[in-house]
């Protein structure tokens, strides 16, 4: 644990509890489903990119049958509210409400600006870009857009798959579809879209800033505590560890670094214990002092 008085890096703008938190998270679903209604209107629809869920149902069905996409989504939500409320519970169905109600409504309120661009490629990669980008800000307000994706948990609830699973085979569904309906290359283009989206969700929900976790192995162990401590104002834990082939007892030194705090380490460790063992990889969705606070 970092020493006591140590300055917080890093302030949420967000309250974790009380009624502060509630407006945030209602804030953070309009937003989002504003931003995700302006991606379907100025790159997916004009482009008949059906990248899965109810949106590329409403971009299929616009396509074949002329129909309004709002009033699609609406048509598909609205049960599919129904279903989760009695299926899932009260208050699984609370937070999806409001993203239920509005992403259909911003959708018709922005269906007549003017689309930047019809390129396939460009639209399934912006397209993506945005929708991912308005429902991580969505899910982070703690809510959802409905869709399939409450029918992908009452799958998953009664059939034993796992939600990944579930999400997979309704995206896929409606992906086939539309390379029956449109085109096999629009199914094309709306992979990528999909592919994009998932990742733009995960930075957005982890955060865009890139956090590495280190394991050290050395003799010093004393001596590079002292200077993680003191001299990086980072924390660190202990593990207690054994040589696989002596048998010995050893310390394992694990630190949560930034980016930008990775070629100090490795300094350090190099300047103090030169021997020492030092294995860098990935952290993601890092919370705690020094670094986001716990939601």
């Amino acid at each position: 644990m970092p020493p006591k008085g140590r300055k917080r890096r890093m302030n949420e703008w967000v309250p974790v509890t009380g009624p502060g938190r509630h407006v945030a998270d209602t804030l953070m679903i309009m937003i989002g489903s504003f931003i995700t209604s302006l991606a379907f209107n100025l790159f997916l629809l004009p482009a008949h990119i059906a990248s899965g869920g109810v949106s590329g149902i409403s971009v299929i069905l616009n396509y074949s049958l002329g129909v309004n996409p709002a009033y699609i989504q609406w048509a598909l939500n609205i049960p599919l509210f129904i279903a989760g409320w009695l299926l899932l519970g009260r208050e699984y169905s609370i937070r999806s409400l409001l993203g239920t109600i509005l992403l259909p409504m911003f959708v018709l309120l922005t269906q007549h600006w003017e689309a930047p661009t019809t390129d396939p490629l460009l639209a399934s990669l912006y397209g993506g870009i945005g929708v991912g980008f308005g429902l991580g800000i969505v899910f982070r307000g703690r809510g959802s857009t409905g869709g399939l994706s409450t029918l992908a948990q009452i799958v998953q609830k009664y059939s034993g798959l796992n939600l990944a699973t579930c999400v997979m085979l309704m995206d896929g569904t409606v992906i086939t579809i539309a390379g029956f309906v449109l085109s096999w290359e629009k199914a094309l283009y709306a992979l990528i879209g999909l592919y994009i989206t998932g990742k733009i969700i995960d930075a957005v929900e982890l955060g865009f800033s890139y956090t590495k976790v280190a394991y050290i192995i050395a003799d010093k162990t004393d001596e590079l505590t002292e200077a993680i401590l003191n001299h990086m104002d980072r924390g660190l834990t202990k593990l207690d560890g054994h040589g696989g082939y002596t048998g010995d007892e050893r310390t394992v030194l694990m630190v949560v670094v930034n980016q930008s705090e990775v070629t100090r380490l490795k300094t350090v460790v190099q300047v103090i214990d030169p021997n020492a063992f030092v294995i860098i990889s990935n952290a993601h969705g890092v919370l705690g002092k020094g670094f986001k606070r716990t939601e």
